[in-house]
């Protein structure tokens, strides 16, 4: 566990193999009373089977935090590139929303 350092300020380690990152093109969101269940999956063209990639377990508190944050970089994001367009019609969505585990 990383302790923090004398002003406070927490300090975040960020490993070589997680700061590669993993490419995901499709989320799948589901919760129950206590948490919320992100999955991130990778779909490819022409595969018939997708993998989840990472699977991210959240409390709703955090889950809500989430939400504001990304919707603050969205609006920071669009400021400096201009709105991100999103398609009329998908074959697959980026997001889906299942309900509860």
């Amino acid at each position: 566990m990383e302790e923090q350092n004398p002003n406070n300020q927490l300090q975040i380690e960020l490993k070589e193999d997680i700061a590669q990152g993993t490419y995901a093109n499709l989320a799948i969101i589901t919760h129950s009373s206590s948490e919320f269940i992100l999955d991130f999956i990778r779909v490819m063209p022409g595969v018939p089977k997708a993998g989840v990639q990472s699977r991210i377990i959240l409390a709703p508190e955090h889950a809500k935090r989430l939400l504001r944050a990304l919707e603050e970089n969205i609006a920071k994001y669009e400021r400096v590139f201009g709105p991100v367009q999103l398609a009329d019609e998908q074959s697959l969505p980026p997001m889906a929303v299942k309900g509860e585990a």
